[in-house]
């Protein structure tokens, strides 16, 4: 069995307990949650560990891409690993971080994965960490920053390679897959979603997932990020962010 949920943003504890999910109690390492970006690999500190250990002692594997909120500088430590077709970064024995641009032979379906998004919440900017300001509007509640390679970075958006490399894996597939799993939506769905308020800009990511979008024939596309659950039916397509759909 597949499942599919949102941002978990480092609580898997709260999103997949046996509660919250109740189906992960009868699966087994061949079945799969994927997590829609916003993973929440941050800082390595003990909760995280003790974290990242319950979640791998899971009796299901957990896959992942990356969001806009995880720490690239640990992220791209791990090695790169070959898993079902595609690109890995083995995290724990059964927690693995699907790479960009991918195209992954799972239970029999192809899955195209391509992590990563903007950022909304920077409106006042991207400080160094030496920035005299951030004691100061860590105590103004109305100050929308960040701090570079503590709370923000530039790996969030893609880089030239990684789009390269995934449409040409997209071509070698002959641009047909059956799921498509991102953190950003595409650059029409999210204008749908912004309504005009301009608070979501379209950047080189969205505007890249549209081309695949275009081009690519797909069964279902699920994105993160939006902190919302929507199924957008006429481009099949879902934003999920607490469900936990089963999709296969």
């Amino acid at each position: 069995m597949i499942f599919v949920t949102g941002d978990t943003h480092g609580d898997w504890m709260t999103r997949l307990n046996s509660h919250s999910f109740p189906e992960g109690v009868e699966l087994t390492k061949d079945d799969y949650v994927i997590i829609c970006g916003d993973f929440g690999l941050w800082h390595d500190t003990k909760e995280e560990r003790h974290n990242l250990e319950w979640l791998d002692n899971k009796p299901f594997t957990t896959l992942f891409v990356c969001g806009n909120h995880e720490n690239y500088d640990r992220l791209y430590e791990y090695p790169v690993e070959e898993w079902n077709g595609g690109k890995i970064h083995k995290i724990r024995d059964s927690t693995f971080h699907l790479m960009r641009g991918q195209v992954f032979d799972i239970q029999g379906k192809k899955f195209f994965t391509f992590g990563g998004a903007s950022s909304h919440d920077v409106q006042d900017g991207i400080l160094k960490q030496d920035d005299p300001r951030i004691n100061e509007w860590y105590r103004d509640y109305d100050k929308m920053f960040r701090i570079n390679h503590t709370s923000w970075w530039k790996e969030e958006l893609p880089s030239e390679e990684e789009m390269t490399e995934g449409m040409m894996n997209l071509k070698q597939n002959g641009l047909q897959v059956d799921y498509i799993i991102t953190h950003s939506p595409y650059a029409s769905v999210l204008c749908q979603m912004d309504q005009g308020s301009g608070v979501y800009k379209t950047d080189i990511l969205t505007d890249y997932l549209q081309e695949i979008k275009e081009s690519v024939e797909y069964k279902k596309w699920f994105f993160g990020h939006m902190h919302v659950n929507q199924n957008f039916p006429g481009d099949n397509a879902i934003a999920i962010y607490e469900q936990i759909i089963r999709i296969l």
